[in-house]
């Protein structure tokens, strides 16, 4: 069992709150796991006791009985008012797996697990949880539909300090096989390099994609195949709908719909496959509106998607990076600042702006810095922002964390993932 301690503290936090808590992330990151071992585990030993968890595993089938929103909801009921003194917990894992149904003592009008789970919050003596993310409704619906009642708890796969946990042995070592296969939990538990690959590419192929396709209803399953790969082999470069049209249409030998390219990279993105970070102009403090920057929520399947046929190291760096920023639950953005020293405007790159409240970094991502060159080419966009907020460069290539002559903190990678230095 890999602990996952972040988020379960989170859960804690969020106890008896008066909310229902969504759990979400993309499919197998360990959403079930975390509830319905990890947390239940942390209960039993706080001394609840297990007639007081109430669990319903919609996707088993001694529990299909209670995809009936008012079957569950009356089954709920009896246990929570059976003993008013009693405070008892409710987990629902595949909550989506529910439907409408007609509540025909009611005035024959249609109710849903959302309208039945907004009941039950009236009971002072339930907490709920719930989990979902699969073709009938993935998880960022689930939190749409939760929106404004709920707490939502997003889970990423693995962190490299999780994965390390499990790993152990060569720091560095473990680093390259985080790199190449990712952090889905069930890899830690392959030992076979085949064995790991086969997985990954059956969860593209079988779950992930087919997921997005039924979802909606998609008819050109090819053409999704084709902006995965794409935005794969794109990692820490600009695009837009329209150049990943016209980069297609070169390829297939036909007409692109850039209007259909980012509707499927929407529904790409709703499925937590991956992430938009965009464009944010640090001197005028507005956003752009392309390019963006698009990041793969597990580099393992990213890798996948390519069949391991592009392992840049660089790009990779940088795709972890932006993983576990937004993991520690920051806001992230691509850096644009402007170099006014040449004779027309030069517009430099800085890989992260990001904040926490009222508070802001910029971060570099720099696999090596060898050279004088490349030095300035990594440092010239920090140094122009020209302000007073701590700004690093996060690097695979030195044996201590220093400051430099310009202020600029120098970070290890290792030290940054197994959060052994304070970014802020």
């Amino acid at each position: 069992m890999i602990n996952r301690d972040f988020y379960l503290e989170r859960m804690i936090h969020r106890m008896w709150n008066g909310e229902i808590k969504v759990i979400t992330g993309i499919r197998r990151c360990g959403k079930s796991v975390l509830l319905f071992e990890l947390f239940y585990q942390y209960l039993r030993e706080s001394g609840v006791k297990e007639e007081q968890i109430i669990k319903i595993e919609l996707d088993q089938r001694r529990y299909y009985t209670y995809r009936n929103p008012i079957v569950l909801c009356e089954y709920v009921e009896s246990v929570v008012t059976s003993d008013k003194e009693k405070q008892f917990y409710l987990f629902i894992d595949e909550v989506q797996l529910t439907g409408k149904v007609v509540d025909q003592e009611n005035g024959g009008i249609e109710v849903t697990v959302y309208d039945m789970l907004n009941e039950l919050k009236a009971y002072t003596n339930l907490d709920v949880y719930v989990t979902g993310s699969n073709s009938k409704g993935l998880s960022s619906d689930i939190a749409t539909e939760f929106r404004g009642r709920a707490s939502q708890i997003h889970v990423f796969p693995l962190s490299f300090k999780e994965f390390y946990s499990a790993s152990g042995g060569d720091k560095q070592q473990a680093l390259e096989m985080y790199m190449l296969y990712g952090g889905l939990p069930k890899i830690t538990s392959l030992e076979e390099e085949k064995d790991k690959k086969e997985y990954l590419a059956n969860l593209c192929r079988e779950l992930y994609i087919k997921d997005i396709v039924e979802r909606h209803a998609i008819e050109r399953e090819d053409l999704l195949g084709d902006i995965l790969d794409f935005l794969a082999s794109q990692i820490s470069s600009l695009t837009n709908p329209n150049n990943i049209a016209n980069a297609l249409a070169s390829i297939k030998n036909e007409k692109v719909n850039p209007a259909l390219v980012s509707n499927y990279v929407q529904y790409i993105m709703e499925a937590f496959l991956i992430s938009q970070a965009r464009r944010y102009d640090v001197k005028g403090k507005t956003y752009f509106k392309f390019p963006n920057k698009y990041y793969y929520t597990d580099t393992g399947l990213r890798n996948a998607r390519l069949n391991y046929r592009q392992y840049d190291p660089g790009h990779l760096m940088e795709n972890i990076i932006y993983n576990e920023l937004l993991r520690r639950g920051y806001s992230v953005d691509v850096g644009v600042v402007a170099d006014r020293s040449k004779e027309r405007n030069v517009q430099k790159e800085i890989d992260f702006v990001v904040n926490d409240a009222d508070r802001r970094i910029y971060i570099q991502s720099a696999f090596r810095i060898d050279t004088e060159d490349k030095a300035d080419a990594e440092l010239a966009s920090l140094l122009l922002a020209k302000d007073f907020f701590k700004k690093i460069v996060i690097r695979q290539d030195i044996p201590h964390n220093y400051y430099d002559n310009n202020g600029i903190f120098h970070c290890r990678l290792l030290d940054f993932l197994l959060e052994k230095t304070e970014l802020f």
